[in-house]
């Protein structure tokens, strides 16, 4: 189980700063804590300020065949945007991205563990729970998970041939990330400061 807590409202804000996006909610895990009144005042301050195309509001992202039906049915709408805002778990925002490979796909939450079964989550999808995501400056692939060294800060010196040195099978994160920042056309996000990880935000490392 997690928990979703919203970014800062002016670090979401921003993401739509002069764009127009196309808004996702998955609601699958609001059992648990989904901050829905919050999500809904500034969706609608969003939408009133003119940068909404349209929205979705869903039971589980998470379930991608019903997620690319509802995407499929709505694609006119979503390709109006500039980019694609998800209210859900970092999970939620890889399964969009993946499917939405040339539009940008943002996190408008953190996601924090709890004890328990989470969902259905595809086995190919992995969200740490680590209470700071970086898939707004990662194109929507988590480092920590799609990384055998969990590396924040680019890519190891150890890869070779696109392929994860400590597993010679798996895809090396950080070339998949490039690939996609690539994709979106926002290679811009690599120029940023070295993301130090905030250990103090993940409630495992805490304990």
């Amino acid at each position: 189980m997690l928990i979703t807590e919203l970014k800062e409202k002016e670090a979401i804000l921003s993401l739509a700063d002069g764009k127009k996006v196309f808004i996702i909610n998955c609601h699958g895990c609001r059992e648990v804590y989904f901050p829905l009144e919050e999500a809904e005042a500034l969706q609608k301050e969003m939408e009133s300020a003119g940068h909404v195309t349209g929205s979705i509001t869903t039971d589980y992202i998470c379930n991608p065949e019903n997620m690319k039906l509802r995407l499929e049915k709505n694609m006119a709408k979503i390709e109006a945007a500039d980019a694609v805002l998800v209210f859900s778990c970092g999970v939620g925002v890889q399964t969009i991205s993946e499917y939405l490979e040339d539009k940008p796909v943002y996190a408008a939450c953190d996601t924090y563990p709890q004890p328990g079964f989470q969902g259905v989550t595809p086995l190919e999808y992995d969200c740490d729970q680590c209470g700071e995501c970086y898939l707004n400056i990662t194109g929507g692939i988590c480092p920590i998970t799609a990384c055998s060294k969990s590396l924040v800060n680019g890519q190891c010196g150890g890869s070779k041939n696109g392929k994860c040195e400590v597993d010679s099978e798996m895809e090396c994160g950080w070339e998949r990330i490039y690939r996609r920042l690539a994709q979106i056309g926002r290679l811009d996000l690599l120029k940023c400061p070295t993301q130090v990880r905030n250990f103090a935000t993940d409630q495992e490392t805490a304990e």
